[in-house]
């Protein structure tokens, strides 16, 4: 059995930050029905690579849902918002400001329709605060929760990182916000808001850059290898760092290409056996006891030396040959890998975290794969839905409208864009 099987949820999200979530919810079981204008969800069109079909930018986000095509500026249209709000469990939307709202759809109206149903929402900078009326993209979210400012190097200007950590980020703090509300519901039969804010979700992610904030507040920074001091403020970019208590850095290998590098973490337990593997190779025999690298907080002031020394090791190796020689050894180490490495390789395809599937207007395309892995309920992951393809199916199953009603209501225009208005 599917984990989330008999929950159903209404979608109305767009793009990318509540298609993650709802992606997810719907490779857990949960029966997802992808509520969409006329012109469907924006990147069905966007960055398009096969003509007339949907893009990989929808497709790859919007698996194993079913859509629906409403058109909530009718009356019908309306109506058929209200008759789904009273079957499903979660209601979820990444509008603007006061869009639902101006269609007359508050969080308290939607709470009078169905007292148990949890709604989902995803805002640039949430509803209150002096930025909730600011629009929100990835790269803007990343700028104001704290990633961009510690991203790079000291002397260069800040970067945006290539996950995306401000969209789908935030859609993976909806969806442990809508479990907690949707368990919450079953016992108390109360459903509640659910709000996440993107510049949230980043500084979340950011959590242990405020660590290393308020800690400069005391003392420097002993394991980052740019200098930093008490009291200055704001922490440093400081490129490859692995921030963390252990050093960690990337190493180039041949044949020196631009993804031909290995992360390396120097853990205080393998440094002897580390460097005994390593001296000899560089000229320098006695490694392990040199006193400017001997202890944790030796290496910590001489790191720089640490890298150049494991740089020269590498220069003979590949970064696969390299981890080959420092794994038996315990070190901490992975190959940068590339979209293409990644793509063919046989661990992510022994874990289904790329994954084939077949579209009717595209052919075959892939996926990557669900990252939670249950056991008793693995995912299976199927095609995203062409537009309003199954609005029939859900009227029918879901809301029991008969043929007659369907036929009226599509006259209305419930289900189609207004003709457009021809000029005199």
């Amino acid at each position: 059995m599917e984990a989330l099987k008999g929950v159903r949820i209404l979608d109305m999200t767009h793009v990318q930050a509540g298609p993650t979530c709802s992606q997810l919810l719907a490779w857990m079981g949960a029966d997802v029905i992808k509520f969409e204008p006329p012109q469907g969800d924006a990147t069905r069109g966007q960055l398009r690579d096969v003509p007339n079909a949907d893009s990989l930018y929808f497709t790859m986000l919007n698996c194993n849902k079913r859509s629906i095509v409403v058109n909530m500026k009718t009356n019908e249209g309306k109506q058929v918002f209200v008759d789904l709000l009273k079957k499903c469990d979660i209601m979820m939307e990444n509008f603007g400001p006061g869009v639902l709202e101006r269609l007359g759809f508050t969080w308290e109206k939607i709470h009078e329709v169905n007292p148990k149903i949890v709604v989902g929402s995803i805002k640039g900078f949430g509803s209150s605060g002096p930025y909730s009326d600011f629009k929100a993209y990835e790269n803007v979210a990343q700028a104001m929760g704290g990633a961009m400012s510690t991203t790079g190097v000291p002397d260069g200007p800040p970067f945006v990182t290539g996950a995306q950590i401000g969209d789908s980020g935030t859609g993976l703090h909806l969806a442990i916000g809508l479990l907690a509300a949707l368990h919450q519901a079953t016992t108390t039969g109360e459903g509640q808001y659910v709000e996440v804010a993107m510049m949230d979700g980043v500084m979340n992610l950011c959590r242990v850059k405020f660590r290393d904030h308020q800690r400069l507040t005391r003392q420097s920074l002993a394991e980052y290898s740019v200098p930093t001091y008490q009291g200055m403020g704001d922490v440093p970019r400081a490129g490859n760092d692995s921030g963390g208590g252990q050093l960690g850095n990337a190493i180039h290998c041949k044949p020196h290409g631009a993804n031909d590098w290995l992360y390396v973490v120097v853990q205080e337990a393998v440094w002897d056996a580390l460097a005994k593997r390593v001296g000899p190779e560089v000229g320098v025999p006695e490694l392990a006891a040199d006193p400017r690298v001997a202890t944790i907080a030796e290496r910590r002031k001489n790191q720089n030396l640490v890298w150049t020394l494991l740089n020269k090791f590498a220069e003979k190796y590949t970064k696969r040959e390299l981890m080959a020689i420092l794994n038996p050894l315990d070190v901490p180490c992975g190959p940068i890998m590339s979209t293409e490495d990644l793509a063919t390789d046989e661990h992510v395809r022994g874990r289904d975290m790329w994954v084939e599937l077949d579209h009717p207007q595209r052919g075959k395309w892939y996926n990557v794969g669900m990252p939670i892995k249950l056991s008793a309920s693995p995912a299976v992951i199927e095609r995203s839905p062409l537009l309003g393809e199954h609005t029939d199916e859900v009227l029918k199953s879901v809301l029991g409208y008969d043929e007659a009603k369907i036929a009226a209501m599509k006259a209305a225009g419930a289900f189609s864009a207004p003709p457009k208005k021809v000029a005199a």
